[in-house]
């Protein structure tokens, strides 16, 4: 017998007398896994890396789970976290790529790059002697050289303006916040608006502080924009809800087969609790948004307008190792207070298909007409104040629905707009405009009244396209002309004014979601019927969706 065969056999029997001590203090399943993984790093031809194999051993379990439980390792872990915790530490900049430069669009007010002089306009050319300007580097390698641990430094050389001299900047890093509502203002004497982007951890004292703004200037009923809110943090959603609701109010509930039932009630201390108030949502709302606007719903709180939620009401479960890396595993499902279940249908190990499901809404018409979304009798559920009926079945379906508007689309805007054009002159505007803006439009007001592109900057946008080979079609520029030149006027604004609402100010002048809002607000009958008896258009859906399927 020679010397292989015989470290074989002794690598065998190791592994039986090992599988004979597991064998005795765990379940068979956990002992044959442990005992698979010894077998390849002992005996396997070539050489592997056990924490790789480790890592695709979970994440290959997690897949055949449900479409939300999953692993990140250390670098994944704290790129997924950061939004959420509501800052990280950088250089303070908002920034964009033009043709492989970064274009400081603003800089943090107070933040370490306004402290030593960096200026909106300027362009950032190398980051601690790299290179970063024309070598098409991926945003997020560039923002991982601008990070790093409060306290630490980092030298930038910038190009301003025409000057062929590079400016140097030593910039000290700190804590940078990261804003969860986008936009607060008022859209006339009575309706204040704010739009919420995520739910992280300081989420609700960010809209109670917009909240107190807008009542000063005379706010008495309010629009609370979710829509392409994918959520975030379970906290922040139940806090938010205890800003309107009465005391001992369910907020939601969760509940699993290994997680007993557990309850968040209102405590009654907000000081928005008879505010009328309307939730925009559409099909890209989640999670928090949907324990949000599912919890306004149920109480008869708020009118939901919008379009069917995404349906993602699983609760995943942070579960930390030594290393860095995280999983999250799903331990129970989201109730919404009158029992309905906000996760949508998913088969287990069939991630592709539920991940289709938002296209396949939209072949099936659901985003265009209300006649195309099925109303299932047996999902029959009635709100907790009213007795209104409202609709389960995975996600909330809003008291108002509202289309997807694609009358201004066209697939000439759609070449644009993946080119990066629209955005490109945009920045190249203010580039050569900024300071004419600023002395002619004092505010973001002024140059939403006064402001326009002119016939002649519309021909040298159509001549950037050209020039990158997007086709001109006059036909189909006609059609989503109007579209480009708001978008433009609105991304000028931001790029402009330091106030972060500014090109929500401008791009809502064109949205339905937002004018339903506001309308059914002004018109206090029909927004205390639907309240009260819902929306009787669905009743007439419940009725056809039976006889469909008799």
């Amino acid at each position: 017998m020679n010397r292989t065969i015989t470290l074989g056999l002794t690598l065998l029997l190791t592994i039986a007398c090992a599988a004979n001590m597991h064998a005795q203090r765990m379940p068979a399943h956990l002992n044959k896994l442990l005992n698979a993984q010894y077998a390849i790093s002992s005996l396997y031809v070539d050489t592997v890396n056990n924490d790789k194999l480790t890592e695709d051993a979970i994440r290959g379990m997690l897949e055949k789970l449900d479409p939300h439980s999953s692993y990140t390792d250390a670098n994944e872990t704290k790129e997924l976290e950061a939004p959420l915790q509501g800052e990280f530490s950088g250089i303070g900049i908002q920034f964009n790529m033009k043709q492989d430069t970064l274009y400081v669009i603003q800089t943090t007010p107070g933040g370490p790059s306004e402290r030593v002089g960096i200026l909106a306009g300027d362009r950032i050319v190398t980051v601690n002697d790299s290179v970063i300007a024309g070598v098409k580097m991926k945003n997020t390698d560039i923002m991982k050289r601008l990070r790093g641990k409060k306290g630490t430094k980092v030298t930038v050389q910038v190009k301003r303006g025409n000057s062929p001299e590079l400016i140097t900047f030593r910039i000290t890093r700190d804590k940078i916040p990261i804003h969860s509502v986008d936009a607060s203002y008022m859209l006339d004497h009575q309706t204040g608006y704010i739009r919420i982007s995520r739910f992280g951890a300081k989420t609700c004292d960010e809209m109670i502080e917009a909240l107190d703004a807008l009542t000063a200037q005379g706010m008495r009923q309010v629009v609370i924009d979710l829509s392409d809110n994918g959520g975030g943090y379970l906290n922040a959603a139940i806090e938010m809800c205890n800003e309107f609701l009465e005391r001992g109010q369910l907020m939601v509930y969760t509940q699993g087969d290994k997680s007993p039932r557990n309850e968040a009630t209102a405590h009654g201390n907000g000081r928005y609790k008879t505010l009328p108030m309307a939730v925009i949502v559409n099909q890209y709302s989640a999670s928090a948004a949907e324990i949000f606007s599912g919890a306004m719903q149920d109480w008869d709180r708020a009118v939901v307008v919008g379009r069917r939620t995404f349906g993602k009401g699983l609760v995943q479960r942070p579960i930390r190792f030594e290393d860095g890396s995280m999983m999250r595993l799903t331990v129970a499902r989201y109730y919404t207070p009158s029992g309905r279940c906000i996760q949508k249908h998913y088969e287990r190990g069939h991630k592709k298909e539920y991940e289709d499901d938002l296209n396949d809404r939209y072949k099936s018409g659901e985003y265009y007409s209300l006649d195309s979304i099925q109303f299932n009798d047996s999902l029959r559920y009635e709100t907790l104040h009213n007795h209104r009926t409202i609709y389960g079945g995975g996600g909330i379906m809003p008291d108002i629905f509202v289309p997807v508007d694609t009358s201004e689309w066209s697939t000439y805007y759609r070449d644009l707009m993946a080119k990066g054009l629209i955005n490109q002159f945009a920045i190249e505007y203010v580039d050569r405009h900024r300071a004419d803006i600023k002395a002619r439009y004092a505010t973001v007001a002024d140059f939403d009244a006064g402001f326009d592109l002119t016939e002649n900057d519309m021909k040298r946008f159509v001549a950037l396209g050209e020039k990158d080979k997007v086709k001109f079609d006059q036909e189909k520029y006609d059609t989503s002309k109007n579209l480009i030149q708001l978008i433009i006027k609105g991304l000028i604004a931001r790029d402009v004014y330091a106030d972060p609402s500014a090109y929500t100010i401008i791009i809502n002048h064109r949205n339905p979601d937002l004018e339903a809002a506001r309308a059914v607000l002004d018109d206090k009958a029909r927004y205390q019927s639907l309240l009260l008896h819902g929306n009787p258009e669905y009743e007439r859906l419940v009725r056809k969706s039976s006889q469909t399927k008799k």
